[in-house]
């Protein structure tokens, strides 16, 4: 089998004005620390699982990561050689966070832009939430299925980027909601245009303006679900997904376009959104800021249920990977572009036993 260039590189998107191309620079590689990755042979599947530091929230930093994740899997998968050892048709965004997907954007963030009166500041936030849905929407520009495994609370722009995904998996006591409403503000990343075409926009207006928390059950009544698991069961049935859907991958791809079509989601269109909204943010009096602050302090101290974290325990095991691929040529690239130079399972150093040099060419 065939492996990818030993040439290893990371690119980031240099952010520009709404529309203009983006430029992109070669940088040294550096761990994610914001998310964990592992591939899976069996469903030919990547598996994203959050974890962002300090809060469960979508700050810059973790978006930042996430686009430049996005960025990678483009560069490193649009150029493979045919036969390569790293088949991908599946994206899982999940959290390793128990109880907790995403509990939406950096509300101390907008909270010190706003008092700051730093609008630009502000905008250059929402631009790259909107820089992340987009590739999303769009696959990555790859032939790929995203999805999204909700375990937990995904409020606002956690819910909105479930919701970027082709297909949203939810366990059972999962509970998502747009709670901007409650201080005078809306989800402006992509809520309106992904929940209307999903639903159509009188119920996706309802929903935006309720502030309501949802649960997974109720959404998948409503049709913004597409797969409602039991608790602890969602890996399982992403995976049964996964594999039940291999055969008719094409077929998933050809509809994506199809809605695409039919219900257009544009990043010019998201970015005119985003400047509404940066206005209404600007624009909120004391009292709202208050209510704000009410919200964050409940996103610093959100907690779940010991046996709820039980159930979630251990969702986030590294497993698959290389080391399951049987009759692999060394050197090779794992599904990131990292560079493996020999077989690691022959490394006994633990039980005494050394790597010779031979073993290492």
């Amino acid at each position: 089998m065939s492996v990818l260039s030993d040439k290893v590189v990371d690119m980031k998107l240099v952010h520009g004005s709404p529309g203009s191309s983006p430029q992109r620079e070669v940088e040294q590689r550096s761990e994610f620390t914001q998310f964990s990755t592992r591939y899976e042979a069996e469903t030919r599947s990547i598996w994203c699982w959050m974890h962002p530091e300090p809060r469960p929230c979508l700050n810059t930093h973790l978006m930042d990561e996430l686009f430049q994740f996005q960025l990678q899997l483009t560069s490193t998968y649009a150029n493979q050689d045919t036969g390569t050892v790293w088949p991908f048709r599946h994206l899982i965004l999940a959290s390793k966070i128990p109880c907790i997907y995403n509990l939406g954007g950096d509300l101390e963030l907008f909270k010190h832009y706003i008092l700051s009166d730093d609008e630009e500041g502000l905008r250059d936030y929402a631009y790259k939430a909107i820089n992340l849905v987009v590739r999303n929407i769009n696959n990555l520009d790859l032939p790929i299925t995203t999805i999204a495994l909700v375990q937990g609370q995904a409020l606002g722009g956690g819910f909105e980027t479930a919701l970027s995904c082709d297909i949203v998996i939810a366990e059972r006591s999962s509970q998502l909601g747009f709670p901007e409403i409650l201080f005078n503000l809306f989800p402006g990343m992509g809520a309106y245009h992904l929940l209307a075409r999903r639903i159509g926009a009188s119920l996706a207006e309802r929903i935006i303006m309720s502030g309501q928390t949802y649960g997974a059950g109720e959404l998948y009544d409503m049709g913004v679900i597409d797969i409602l698991a039991e608790d602890g069961e969602g890996v399982l049935a992403a995976k049964e997904y996964m594999k039940s859907h291999n055969q008719s991958h094409k077929t998933t791809r050809s509809m994506k376009r199809i809605r695409q079509i039919v219900h257009p989601i544009t990043q010019e269109s998201l970015y005119t959104i985003v400047d509404i909204w940066v206005d209404a943010a600007m624009d909120l009096r004391e009292k709202d800021i208050t209510k704000l602050d009410r919200l964050l302090q409940l996103q610093k101290a959100t907690k779940c249920s010991k046996d709820i974290r039980e159930s979630h325990a251990g969702l986030a095991t590294r497993q698959g990977e290389w080391r399951k691929i049987m009759n692999v040529d060394f050197p090779l690239t794992t599904h990131l572009g990292e560079n493996v130079p020999y077989n690691r399972r022959k490394n006994e150093g633990r039980r005494g036993s050394k790597i010779t040099s031979r073993e290492k060419l």
